[in-house]
This record gives C-alpha cells, sequence and structure tokens, in this order.
C-alpha cells in the first residue's frame, strides 16, 4: 500500500476519535469487535451472492462480496492504526513474513 492509503487510514482513526462517543481502550476494543461485524456481512453477501438461502434467493453481488471485504480490510487497518503509531511498518512486516514463508 502506498503514503496516501496509510494517511487517509490515520484521517479516518482521528475522525473516529474526534466523533467517537466513547475513548480510550473501549474506544480500541470497539474497533476491533467491529471487525468481526464486518466478516459477518462478507458472510452474508457470499451466502446472498450464491443463492444459499431459498428464501431470499440471489440478495447479493459478487460485487456486493468485494464491497463488504473492502470495509473488513479498512475496518481492520483502522483498528490498527488505533492500537500502535507503527501501523504501517507492523502490517508490512507482517505481510513480507508471510511472502517470505509462503512464496519461497
Amino acid at each position: 500500500m502506498d503514503e496516501r492509503t496509510w494517511e487517509v487510514v490515520e484521517q479516518l482513526r482521528d475522525w473516529l476519535d474526534a466523533k467517537s462517543g466513547v475513548s480510550g481502550d473501549l474506544a480500541t476494543v470497539l474497533r476491533v469487535l467491529k471487525i468481526s461485524e464486518e466478516a459477518g456481512e462478507v458472510a452474508e453477501a457470499v451466502l446472498g451472492a450464491m443463492r444459499a438461502n431459498p428464501r431470499k434467493g440471489a440478495s447479493h453481488t459478487w460485487e456486493d462480496v468485494q464491497k463488504e471485504l473492502c470495509d473488513v480490510t479498512v475496518t481492520a487497518l483502522i483498528a490498527l492504526a488505533s492500537i500502535t503509531p507503527d501501523a504501517r511498518m507492523v502490517f508490512e512486516e507482517y505481510l513480507r513474513r508471510i511472502a517470505d514463508r509462503s512464496l519461497t
């Protein structure tokens, strides 16, 4: 990810800090829990795209799944930025470790 992406993540974190009715550890915990909520929305979209619920039929598209996956990603990056000022470094080092382990 480029520098601008991380700038936006930090701006969104700061916006949440300013607008949230909670702060400190509670705000951090809620941001981490929000990832689970967003992941549930991905699951719902996949089930809808696959017509897995006969009562609902095709309630979602694969484009909806893409959007929900982006929501999970952004939410996770904001949560990471909420628990460390070095979120970019932490993420990039972790991604490198995964790549080194998996792609070599």
